[in-house]
């Protein structure tokens, strides 16, 4: 995989974020090509990387052997079409981290018989502790699979999912799961300010608590609850915290979020689909 050439077309963070992973798990630049309408963001990415840079999406497209779509998912059709025959002719594998954009109206865009992976990376991928799940269409061969999983572990976690519609399921857990834990925190450093921490102490202390939490329940063989158990003793203050959650409603309406999550990416798919 090493020695393929990568087209990213879109030169935004995550498409950054991919490329600086890239070099680092020891891809070559000269194999890296990124293509941007944005002169001020080509230039920042080569002198930040080395790679090649273009202002032709096309030409990248005529380069890869796998070509990365970046774009904003608003502008993907247009972008598609612009690029459909050098597709057809070339043949790559096409990633699309188009948030909401399906196989199928990528494969009618650009023609087919194409071989694509859509996938749902989150923003941690931007420090390289993303999540992304993975989905292959009929076309995708065996090794373009690898290919794929490469690229995307380089940012992060990956988990691939046999039906495309489960990544709707994905966009509401772990696409927008972030702002759910930034939301948790923020609320967290306010109360704290409220109970009389001064807001550098209730920022550091939220923050390596949700870092520490995480990465308890990363590297230890335990299911949350039995670690939340482990850490609440009865009659105790985290006990009387947990009963105040449980009257609340803190699980119904976590479901009740991720349900309206799910649906507004069912209802972006539709209608950024309908070109």
């Amino acid at each position: 995989m090493k020695e393929q050439t990568i087209g990213f077309i879109g030169g935004g963070n995550m498409a950054g974020s991919l490329v600086g992973g890239l070099i680092a798990d020891g891809f070559t630049t000269k194999n890296i090509w990124v293509s941007d309408v944005d002169a001020e963001k080509l230039a920042e990415l080569h002198d930040r990387w080395r790679v090649n840079t273009s202002a032709d999406n096309t030409q990248v497209a005529a380069m890869a052997r796998v070509l990365v779509l970046a774009v904003k998912p608003q502008i993907l059709h247009t972008v598609a079409a612009d690029i459909a025959e050098t597709v057809r002719q070339h043949r790559p594998l096409v990633i699309s981290i188009a948030a909401g954009i399906r196989e199928k109206d990528i494969e009618r865009w650009l023609g087919g018989s194409t071989a694509i992976v859509r996938c749902m990376p989150n923003t941690p991928a931007l420090v390289r502790t993303g999540a992304t799940a993975l989905h292959a269409n009929a076309s995708v061969s065996d090794e373009q699979h690898d290919w794929a999983e490469s690229i995307l572990r380089a940012v992060g976690l990956t988990v691939w999912v046999g039906d495309e519609a489960m990544l709707d399921a994905v966009t509401a857990l772990s696409g927008s799961g972030p702002a759910y834990f930034f939301l948790f925190m923020e609320a967290m450093e306010q109360a704290a300010l409220e109970l009389g921490l001064d807001k550098q102490t209730a920022r550091v202390l939220t923050e390596q608590t949700a870092f520490g939490a995480a990465k308890v329940a990363l590297e230890v063989d335990e299911s949350p609850d039995e670690l939340r158990r482990r850490v609440t003793s009865p009659g105790g203050t985290t006990q009387k915290a947990m009963d105040v959650f449980e009257r609340g409603g803190l699980r119904a309406l976590v479901a009740q979020a991720m349900r309206a999550a799910r649906r507004r990416s069912i209802e972006l798919s539709n209608e950024l689909g309908s070109r």
